[in-house]
Protein backbone atom coordinates (compact mmCIF):
# COMPACT_ATOMS: atom_id res chain seq x y z
CA UNK A 1 0.00 0.00 0.00
CA UNK A 2 2.84 2.23 0.59
CA UNK A 3 4.54 1.57 -2.49
CA UNK A 4 1.13 2.59 -4.24
CA UNK A 5 0.40 6.03 -2.54
CA UNK A 6 4.04 7.07 -3.13
CA UNK A 7 3.67 6.18 -6.79
CA UNK A 8 0.83 8.06 -7.03
CA UNK A 9 2.40 11.02 -5.57
CA UNK A 10 5.29 10.75 -7.51
CA UNK A 11 3.47 10.47 -10.89
CA UNK A 12 -0.17 12.22 -10.43
CA UNK A 13 -3.78 11.79 -10.94
CA UNK A 14 -3.53 10.42 -14.41
CA UNK A 15 -1.03 7.66 -13.51
CA UNK A 16 -3.39 6.71 -10.83
CA UNK A 17 -6.67 6.47 -12.77
CA UNK A 18 -4.46 4.57 -15.42
CA UNK A 19 -3.03 2.00 -12.72
CA UNK A 20 -6.44 1.70 -11.80
CA UNK A 21 -8.02 0.91 -15.10
CA UNK A 22 -5.36 -1.57 -15.48
CA UNK A 23 -5.41 -3.37 -11.91
CA UNK A 24 -9.23 -4.36 -12.92
CA UNK A 25 -7.28 -6.69 -15.30
CA UNK A 26 -4.07 -7.80 -14.05
CA UNK A 27 -4.31 -6.80 -10.36
CA UNK A 28 -2.82 -3.69 -9.08
CA UNK A 29 0.70 -5.49 -8.02
CA UNK A 30 0.84 -7.11 -11.39
CA UNK A 31 0.20 -3.56 -12.56
CA UNK A 32 3.11 -1.68 -11.07
CA UNK A 33 5.56 -4.30 -11.82
CA UNK A 34 4.46 -4.41 -15.04
CA UNK A 35 4.89 -0.32 -15.64
CA UNK A 36 8.43 -1.37 -13.22
CA UNK A 37 10.12 -3.57 -15.94
CA UNK A 38 12.87 -2.40 -18.04
CA UNK A 39 14.12 -4.04 -21.61
CA UNK A 40 16.42 -6.98 -20.94
CA UNK A 41 18.13 -7.35 -24.07
CA UNK A 42 18.34 -6.49 -28.01
CA UNK A 43 17.79 -8.91 -30.34
CA UNK A 44 21.78 -10.17 -31.74
CA UNK A 45 22.76 -8.50 -35.11
CA UNK A 46 23.99 -11.57 -37.47
CA UNK A 47 27.10 -9.82 -39.22
CA UNK A 48 27.18 -11.69 -42.57
CA UNK A 49 26.87 -11.35 -46.36
CA UNK A 50 23.17 -11.16 -46.43
CA UNK A 51 23.23 -8.75 -43.47
CA UNK A 52 25.70 -6.44 -44.69
CA UNK A 53 23.92 -5.92 -48.38
CA UNK A 54 23.34 -2.50 -49.82
CA UNK A 55 25.35 -0.31 -46.73
CA UNK A 56 24.91 2.43 -44.59
CA UNK A 57 23.48 4.39 -47.70
CA UNK A 58 20.54 2.17 -48.51
CA UNK A 59 20.04 1.85 -44.65
CA UNK A 60 20.08 5.41 -44.50
CA UNK A 61 18.12 5.38 -47.26
CA UNK A 62 15.86 2.95 -45.83
CA UNK A 63 15.04 4.49 -42.87
CA UNK A 64 14.38 7.92 -44.57
CA UNK A 65 11.97 6.23 -46.62
CA UNK A 66 9.61 4.27 -43.55
CA UNK A 67 9.72 7.21 -41.26
CA UNK A 68 8.06 9.13 -44.61
CA UNK A 69 5.23 6.41 -45.10
CA UNK A 70 4.95 6.17 -41.63
CA UNK A 71 3.33 9.46 -41.38
CA UNK A 72 1.89 9.71 -44.44
CA UNK A 73 0.85 6.20 -46.10
CA UNK A 74 -2.75 6.80 -47.27
CA UNK A 75 -2.82 2.65 -47.79
CA UNK A 76 -5.08 0.65 -44.95
CA UNK A 77 -3.38 -2.18 -43.27
CA UNK A 78 -3.67 -3.75 -40.44
CA UNK A 79 -0.76 -3.22 -37.69
CA UNK A 80 -0.13 -6.01 -35.93
CA UNK A 81 2.35 -4.41 -34.09
CA UNK A 82 -0.23 -1.68 -32.40
CA UNK A 83 -0.21 -0.68 -28.63
CA UNK A 84 3.85 -0.27 -28.60
CA UNK A 85 6.48 1.34 -30.20
CA UNK A 86 9.91 -0.09 -30.85
CA UNK A 87 10.78 0.50 -27.07
CA UNK A 88 7.95 -1.76 -25.82
CA UNK A 89 9.64 -3.60 -22.80
CA UNK A 90 9.35 -7.45 -22.01
CA UNK A 91 5.72 -8.29 -23.11
CA UNK A 92 4.34 -9.40 -19.64
CA UNK A 93 3.27 -13.31 -20.58
CA UNK A 94 6.65 -14.12 -22.39
CA UNK A 95 7.50 -13.59 -26.41
CA UNK A 96 6.69 -17.18 -28.05
CA UNK A 97 4.07 -19.48 -28.67
CA UNK A 98 5.56 -22.39 -26.02
CA UNK A 99 7.05 -21.94 -22.87
CA UNK A 100 10.86 -22.28 -23.53
CA UNK A 101 10.16 -19.08 -25.78
CA UNK A 102 9.72 -17.12 -23.00
CA UNK A 103 13.14 -15.17 -23.08
CA UNK A 104 13.48 -11.33 -23.95
CA UNK A 105 15.83 -12.58 -26.99
CA UNK A 106 13.64 -14.67 -28.79
CA UNK A 107 13.15 -13.57 -32.40
CA UNK A 108 9.27 -12.17 -33.01
CA UNK A 109 7.56 -10.69 -35.56
CA UNK A 110 7.81 -7.43 -34.03
CA UNK A 111 11.12 -7.67 -33.45
CA UNK A 112 11.61 -9.00 -37.19
CA UNK A 113 9.69 -5.57 -37.98
CA UNK A 114 11.84 -3.06 -36.11
CA UNK A 115 14.68 -4.50 -37.75
CA UNK A 116 13.12 -3.81 -41.08
CA UNK A 117 12.33 -0.75 -40.13
CA UNK A 118 16.43 -0.10 -39.68
CA UNK A 119 16.96 -1.09 -42.86
CA UNK A 120 18.98 -4.62 -41.69
CA UNK A 121 18.62 -7.30 -43.66
CA UNK A 122 16.25 -10.44 -42.37
CA UNK A 123 17.89 -14.31 -42.63
CA UNK A 124 15.56 -17.18 -42.86
CA UNK A 125 17.16 -20.80 -43.06
CA UNK A 126 14.90 -23.89 -43.84
CA UNK A 127 15.04 -26.73 -41.07
CA UNK A 128 13.55 -30.18 -40.64
CA UNK A 129 14.63 -31.71 -37.98
CA UNK A 130 16.68 -31.17 -34.50
CA UNK A 131 20.22 -30.98 -35.64
CA UNK A 132 19.44 -28.67 -38.21
CA UNK A 133 17.54 -26.51 -36.49
CA UNK A 134 19.82 -26.73 -33.64
CA UNK A 135 22.94 -25.76 -36.39
CA UNK A 136 20.56 -23.00 -37.73
CA UNK A 137 19.72 -21.12 -34.53
CA UNK A 138 23.06 -21.27 -33.14
CA UNK A 139 24.34 -19.48 -36.75
CA UNK A 140 22.65 -16.80 -36.16
CA UNK A 141 19.17 -16.92 -38.35
CA UNK A 142 16.63 -14.36 -37.94
CA UNK A 143 13.74 -17.14 -38.51
CA UNK A 144 14.03 -21.08 -39.01
CA UNK A 145 11.39 -22.31 -41.88
CA UNK A 146 9.88 -26.00 -41.70
CA UNK A 147 9.03 -25.68 -45.81
CA UNK A 148 7.42 -28.16 -47.58
CA UNK A 149 10.34 -28.83 -49.62
CA UNK A 150 10.99 -31.19 -46.68
CA UNK A 151 8.90 -33.31 -49.63
CA UNK A 152 11.37 -32.90 -51.89
CA UNK A 153 14.85 -32.86 -50.05
CA UNK A 154 13.66 -35.00 -47.38
CA UNK A 155 11.61 -37.39 -48.81
CA UNK A 156 12.67 -37.93 -51.63
CA UNK A 157 9.87 -36.04 -54.17
CA UNK A 158 9.54 -34.95 -57.32
CA UNK A 159 7.71 -31.83 -56.11
CA UNK A 160 5.97 -30.82 -52.56
CA UNK A 161 2.59 -31.66 -53.08
CA UNK A 162 3.29 -35.24 -51.47
CA UNK A 163 3.86 -34.35 -48.58
CA UNK A 164 1.18 -34.47 -45.87
CA UNK A 165 0.01 -31.84 -43.16
CA UNK A 166 1.03 -35.50 -40.62
CA UNK A 167 4.68 -35.64 -41.61
CA UNK A 168 4.80 -31.63 -41.43
CA UNK A 169 3.94 -31.52 -38.31
CA UNK A 170 6.52 -34.05 -36.87
CA UNK A 171 9.31 -32.13 -38.75
CA UNK A 172 7.33 -29.00 -36.88
CA UNK A 173 8.02 -30.37 -33.36
CA UNK A 174 11.35 -31.78 -34.30
CA UNK A 175 13.00 -28.79 -35.31
CA UNK A 176 10.99 -26.48 -32.43
CA UNK A 177 13.27 -28.39 -30.23
CA UNK A 178 16.46 -27.48 -31.59
CA UNK A 179 15.75 -23.66 -31.17
CA UNK A 180 15.33 -21.81 -28.37
CA UNK A 181 15.88 -18.16 -30.21
CA UNK A 182 15.03 -17.83 -33.72
CA UNK A 183 11.22 -17.10 -34.75
CA UNK A 184 9.71 -20.93 -35.95
CA UNK A 185 7.56 -20.80 -39.15
CA UNK A 186 5.76 -23.61 -40.50
CA UNK A 187 4.19 -24.46 -43.58
CA UNK A 188 0.77 -24.90 -44.93
CA UNK A 189 1.24 -28.16 -46.97
CA UNK A 190 -0.90 -28.67 -50.51
CA UNK A 191 -4.38 -30.22 -49.60
CA UNK A 192 -4.71 -29.35 -45.80
CA UNK A 193 -5.80 -25.60 -46.16
CA UNK A 194 -6.99 -24.73 -49.47
CA UNK A 195 -11.16 -25.84 -49.24
CA UNK A 196 -11.96 -23.10 -46.54
CA UNK A 197 -10.79 -20.43 -44.34
CA UNK A 198 -12.09 -23.13 -41.96
CA UNK A 199 -9.56 -25.60 -42.97
CA UNK A 200 -6.96 -22.93 -43.06
CA UNK A 201 -7.78 -21.71 -39.58
CA UNK A 202 -7.89 -25.57 -38.37
CA UNK A 203 -4.82 -26.61 -39.75
CA UNK A 204 -2.95 -23.42 -38.97
CA UNK A 205 -3.74 -23.94 -34.97
CA UNK A 206 -2.67 -27.77 -35.34
CA UNK A 207 1.04 -26.09 -36.82
CA UNK A 208 0.99 -23.69 -33.91
CA UNK A 209 -0.34 -26.03 -31.39
CA UNK A 210 0.91 -29.44 -32.39
CA UNK A 211 4.30 -28.52 -34.30
CA UNK A 212 5.15 -26.14 -31.38
CA UNK A 213 5.50 -22.91 -34.60
CA UNK A 214 5.16 -18.89 -33.86
CA UNK A 215 3.77 -18.72 -37.25
CA UNK A 216 2.49 -20.34 -40.20
CA UNK A 217 3.55 -19.68 -44.41
CA UNK A 218 0.82 -19.98 -46.85
CA UNK A 219 1.37 -20.36 -50.34
CA UNK A 220 -0.74 -17.43 -52.35
CA UNK A 221 -1.56 -17.41 -56.24
CA UNK A 222 -4.90 -16.03 -56.31
CA UNK A 223 -6.95 -13.54 -54.37
CA UNK A 224 -8.96 -16.79 -53.00
CA UNK A 225 -6.00 -17.34 -50.99
CA UNK A 226 -5.61 -14.15 -49.91
CA UNK A 227 -9.02 -14.27 -48.16
CA UNK A 228 -7.54 -17.81 -46.62
CA UNK A 229 -4.49 -15.94 -45.43
CA UNK A 230 -6.54 -13.06 -43.67
CA UNK A 231 -9.23 -15.38 -42.08
CA UNK A 232 -6.16 -17.42 -40.72
CA UNK A 233 -4.71 -13.80 -39.23
CA UNK A 234 -8.21 -12.86 -37.73
CA UNK A 235 -8.24 -16.39 -35.51
CA UNK A 236 -4.96 -15.17 -34.00
CA UNK A 237 -2.18 -17.09 -36.29
CA UNK A 238 0.55 -15.04 -37.75
CA UNK A 239 1.36 -15.66 -40.86
CA UNK A 240 3.91 -15.46 -43.87
CA UNK A 241 2.50 -14.77 -47.25
CA UNK A 242 4.61 -16.38 -50.05
CA UNK A 243 3.99 -15.21 -53.89
CA UNK A 244 5.90 -15.45 -56.90
CA UNK A 245 6.81 -19.39 -58.15
CA UNK A 246 4.27 -21.35 -55.46
CA UNK A 247 5.55 -24.70 -55.83
CA UNK A 248 1.85 -25.87 -54.58
CA UNK A 249 0.70 -24.65 -58.08
CA UNK A 250 2.85 -27.02 -60.09
CA UNK A 251 0.30 -28.66 -61.86
CA UNK A 252 -1.31 -25.40 -62.99
CA UNK A 253 1.88 -23.47 -64.16
CA UNK A 254 2.61 -26.45 -65.99
CA UNK A 255 6.22 -27.00 -64.24
CA UNK A 256 8.72 -24.97 -61.70
CA UNK A 257 9.09 -21.54 -63.69
CA UNK A 258 9.70 -17.93 -63.10
CA UNK A 259 6.93 -15.75 -62.80
CA UNK A 260 6.23 -11.96 -63.30
CA UNK A 261 8.18 -11.37 -66.38
CA UNK A 262 5.22 -9.88 -68.21
CA UNK A 263 4.12 -6.55 -67.60
CA UNK A 264 0.79 -7.93 -66.99
CA UNK A 265 2.23 -11.04 -64.60
CA UNK A 266 3.92 -8.78 -62.47
CA UNK A 267 0.92 -6.88 -61.77
CA UNK A 268 -0.88 -9.28 -60.49
CA UNK A 269 1.73 -10.68 -58.37
CA UNK A 270 2.62 -6.96 -57.33
CA UNK A 271 -1.31 -6.63 -56.30
CA UNK A 272 -0.67 -10.12 -54.15
CA UNK A 273 2.12 -9.22 -52.61
CA UNK A 274 -0.53 -5.70 -51.69
CA UNK A 275 -3.26 -7.56 -50.42
CA UNK A 276 -1.36 -10.17 -48.36
CA UNK A 277 -0.09 -6.87 -46.55
CA UNK A 278 -3.74 -5.96 -46.15
CA UNK A 279 -4.72 -9.40 -45.35
CA UNK A 280 -2.55 -8.70 -42.31
CA UNK A 281 0.36 -10.69 -42.64
CA UNK A 282 3.58 -10.05 -41.22
CA UNK A 283 6.42 -10.77 -44.01
CA UNK A 284 6.03 -11.97 -47.52
CA UNK A 285 8.31 -14.45 -49.40
CA UNK A 286 8.95 -13.38 -53.41
CA UNK A 287 10.25 -16.53 -55.13
CA UNK A 288 11.68 -16.54 -58.49
CA UNK A 289 9.85 -13.07 -59.74
CA UNK A 290 12.69 -10.53 -61.79
CA UNK A 291 14.40 -8.64 -59.21
CA UNK A 292 13.35 -4.82 -60.38
CA UNK A 293 9.65 -6.58 -59.84
CA UNK A 294 10.95 -7.84 -56.06
CA UNK A 295 12.98 -4.21 -55.48
CA UNK A 296 9.09 -2.67 -56.38
CA UNK A 297 7.14 -5.00 -54.06
CA UNK A 298 9.46 -4.08 -51.33
CA UNK A 299 9.37 -0.69 -51.74
CA UNK A 300 5.92 -0.18 -51.85
CA UNK A 301 5.63 -2.45 -48.85
CA UNK A 302 5.53 -1.84 -45.37
CA UNK A 303 6.13 -5.22 -43.64
CA UNK A 304 9.29 -7.49 -44.82
CA UNK A 305 9.64 -9.08 -48.21
CA UNK A 306 12.00 -12.23 -48.18
CA UNK A 307 13.52 -13.53 -51.10
CA UNK A 308 14.06 -16.62 -53.00
CA UNK A 309 15.99 -16.18 -56.20
CA UNK A 310 14.31 -12.79 -56.29
CA UNK A 311 17.68 -10.62 -56.51
CA UNK A 312 19.08 -8.63 -53.41
CA UNK A 313 16.38 -5.40 -52.85
CA UNK A 314 14.40 -7.75 -50.55
CA UNK A 315 14.44 -6.93 -46.92
CA UNK A 316 15.66 -10.31 -46.12
CA UNK A 317 16.76 -13.75 -48.09
CA UNK A 318 15.96 -17.21 -47.16
CA UNK A 319 17.61 -20.55 -48.91
CA UNK A 320 17.06 -24.41 -48.39
CA UNK A 321 19.36 -26.25 -45.77
CA UNK A 322 20.28 -28.90 -48.01
CA UNK A 323 20.82 -26.67 -51.66
CA UNK A 324 23.07 -24.25 -49.61
CA UNK A 325 25.30 -26.62 -47.71
CA UNK A 326 25.49 -28.99 -50.43
CA UNK A 327 23.81 -31.73 -48.88
CA UNK A 328 23.35 -34.38 -51.29
CA UNK A 329 25.61 -35.51 -54.37
CA UNK A 330 22.54 -37.73 -55.09
CA UNK A 331 21.76 -37.22 -59.38
CA UNK A 332 18.05 -36.60 -57.61
CA UNK A 333 18.58 -33.71 -56.02
CA UNK A 334 21.08 -32.32 -58.04
CA UNK A 335 18.37 -31.98 -60.77
CA UNK A 336 16.20 -30.17 -58.52
CA UNK A 337 19.08 -27.88 -57.17
CA UNK A 338 17.73 -24.16 -58.14
CA UNK A 339 20.19 -22.13 -60.21
CA UNK A 340 19.88 -19.51 -57.70
CA UNK A 341 21.02 -21.54 -54.51
CA UNK A 342 24.61 -20.62 -53.48
CA UNK A 343 26.51 -23.12 -52.17
CA UNK A 344 28.75 -21.91 -48.58
CA UNK A 345 29.61 -25.94 -48.03
CA UNK A 346 29.79 -29.11 -49.69
CA UNK A 347 28.51 -31.04 -47.00
CA UNK A 348 26.93 -33.99 -49.25
CA UNK A 349 31.30 -34.56 -50.94
CA UNK A 350 32.45 -34.33 -47.13
CA UNK A 351 29.76 -37.08 -45.73
CA UNK A 352 30.35 -39.22 -48.52
CA UNK A 353 34.04 -39.63 -48.45
CA UNK A 354 33.75 -40.42 -44.50
CA UNK A 355 30.78 -43.34 -45.40
CA UNK A 356 32.76 -44.76 -48.25
CA UNK A 357 35.83 -45.19 -45.70
CA UNK A 358 33.82 -46.52 -43.14
CA UNK A 359 32.65 -49.25 -45.45
CA UNK A 360 36.37 -50.08 -46.60
CA UNK A 361 37.75 -50.33 -43.06
CA UNK A 362 34.93 -52.52 -42.04
CA UNK A 363 35.40 -54.88 -45.16
CA UNK A 364 39.08 -54.74 -44.25
CA UNK A 365 38.68 -55.62 -40.67
CA UNK A 366 40.27 -52.16 -39.72
CA UNK A 367 37.02 -50.97 -37.29
CA UNK A 368 37.09 -51.70 -35.26
CA UNK A 369 40.36 -51.14 -33.69
CA UNK A 370 41.26 -51.35 -30.02
CA UNK A 371 40.49 -47.70 -29.88
CA UNK A 372 37.21 -48.20 -30.44
CA UNK A 373 36.61 -51.16 -28.31
CA UNK A 374 36.53 -49.97 -24.99
CA UNK A 375 34.34 -52.32 -23.11
CA UNK A 376 35.77 -55.62 -21.77
CA UNK A 377 35.96 -57.89 -19.02
CA UNK A 378 38.56 -58.67 -16.30
CA UNK A 379 40.93 -61.78 -17.32
CA UNK A 380 38.93 -63.65 -14.09
CA UNK A 381 35.60 -63.07 -15.43
CA UNK A 382 36.22 -63.99 -18.93
CA UNK A 383 37.65 -67.70 -17.61
CA UNK A 384 34.67 -68.18 -15.35
CA UNK A 385 32.44 -67.39 -18.28
CA UNK A 386 34.32 -69.71 -20.53
CA UNK A 387 34.32 -72.26 -17.81
CA UNK A 388 30.77 -72.18 -18.12
CA UNK A 389 30.09 -72.14 -21.72
CA UNK A 390 32.29 -75.32 -22.08
CA UNK A 391 30.41 -76.96 -19.32
CA UNK A 392 27.11 -76.34 -21.56
CA UNK A 393 28.61 -78.23 -24.80
CA UNK A 394 29.67 -75.40 -26.35
CA UNK A 395 33.29 -76.15 -26.35
CA UNK A 396 33.79 -73.69 -29.59
CA UNK A 397 32.96 -70.30 -27.88
CA UNK A 398 34.83 -71.18 -24.59
CA UNK A 399 37.84 -71.95 -26.75
CA UNK A 400 37.39 -67.89 -28.19
CA UNK A 401 37.24 -66.51 -24.92
CA UNK A 402 40.71 -68.52 -24.14
CA UNK A 403 41.85 -67.04 -27.28
CA UNK A 404 41.22 -64.28 -26.21
CA UNK A 405 42.27 -64.17 -22.84
CA UNK A 406 45.71 -65.47 -24.63
CA UNK A 407 45.82 -62.42 -27.39
CA UNK A 408 45.18 -59.67 -24.80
Amino acid sequence: RGGREAFFVCCGAEAEHRLKMASGCVGLGGGVRALARTARGALAEWVAAVTTTGGLLHQHQHQQHHHHRQHQSHRRRRDFSSGGGPQDPVPIYGTGSSPKSHGARRVTTRSLVRKHRKGEKITVITAYDYPQAKQVDIAGADVVLVGDSAGMVVHGYDTTLPLTLEETLSHCRAAARGVTRALCVGDLPFGCYEASVAAAVESSVRVMKEGAMDAVKMETMNAGRVALARGVVEAGVAVMGHVGLTPQAVSVLGGFRSLGKSAREAEEVYDLALSLQDAGCFSVVLECIPSELAAAITEALDIPTIGIGSGPDTSGQVLVYHDMLGMLSHPHHESVTPKFAKRYAEIGKIAHQGLQTFCQEVRAGAFPCREYSPYAMTHAEREALAKRLRGRGHARAGQMLEDFSTSS
